[in-house]
């Protein structure tokens, strides 16, 4: 791609994100639901007309996908990256050469959804947790999963062969902007995720990104304490 071009691409692509009203729509839709416009009208505080406008730049710069489903249309956000590249953005919005001191909620912090994985201090833990009895090795930017991983992962209930078929990167790190680590991103995250939440090793919160571990979950994931 031309380097003009790119640079415009990515300005514009910035100026969306910056609105106030429309960043807090994008950090709403990072719990990897979908919302009605109304529903984050009240999110960003504006009236429907303009979270209307909104919206439609967002979708324009390819940020959220609308939904429809019979006389409704909700709103998501348009995949993985854009997750990621927000994550990103709260790293930075937060000032990297201060001090970090967490001021995120604890329930959040401990664990949450960031999009369709694990996030915060569990999200952060099952990514070291990987690493260290390797299962997951490093692979260039991203990661591969080792043999023995694969078959420890299955006894988990992840679908590797079938994550690895997903037409997005397959495992991947991603800054957490909590924990200021990364914690494990891609088609193998999202598989962790839906196996935890099958086996009930964690409880999606009903209003929030937050997941409850479960006493089992703890067991079976390794977490101390």
């Amino acid at each position: 791609m031309d380097a003009e071009v790119a640079d415009s691409r990515v300005a514009r692509v910035a100026a969306a994100i910056a609105e106030p009203a429309r960043s807090r729509m994008l950090c709403c839709l990072m719990d990897g639901r979908a919302r009605t416009a109304t529903e984050l009208s009240v999110v960003a505080g504006v009236g429907a007309s303009t979270a209307s406008a909104h919206l439609t730049k967002l979708r324009d710069h390819g940020l959220v996908a609308m939904l429809a489903q019979g006389k409704h249309r909700y709103f998501r956000l348009a995949g993985p990256d854009v997750a990621r590249a927000l994550e990103a953005l709260l790293v930075l919005a937060d000032g990297a050469a201060l001090p970090f001191e967490p001021s995120t909620p604890p329930r959040l912090r401990a664990a949450r959804t960031c999009y369709d994985h694990i996030a915060g201090e569990l999200g952060v833990h099952l990514h070291d947790h990987l690493l260290g009895v390797g299962w997951l090795v490093p692979d260039g930017e991203g990661y591969d999963v080792s043999g023995p991983g694969e078959a420890a992962l299955a006894s988990w209930g992840v679908d590797v062969a079938g994550a690895r078929a997903a037409r997005r990167r397959f495992a991947c790190p991603c800054v957490d902007w909590s924990e200021r680590r990364v914690h494990l991103a891609g088609s193998l995250g999202a598989a962790v995720l839906q196996a935890a939440l099958v086996r009930q090793w964690v409880v999606n919160d009903l209003d929030s990104r937050a997941l409850t571990v479960t006493p089992k979950g703890r067991v079976a994931m390794g977490i101390p304490g």
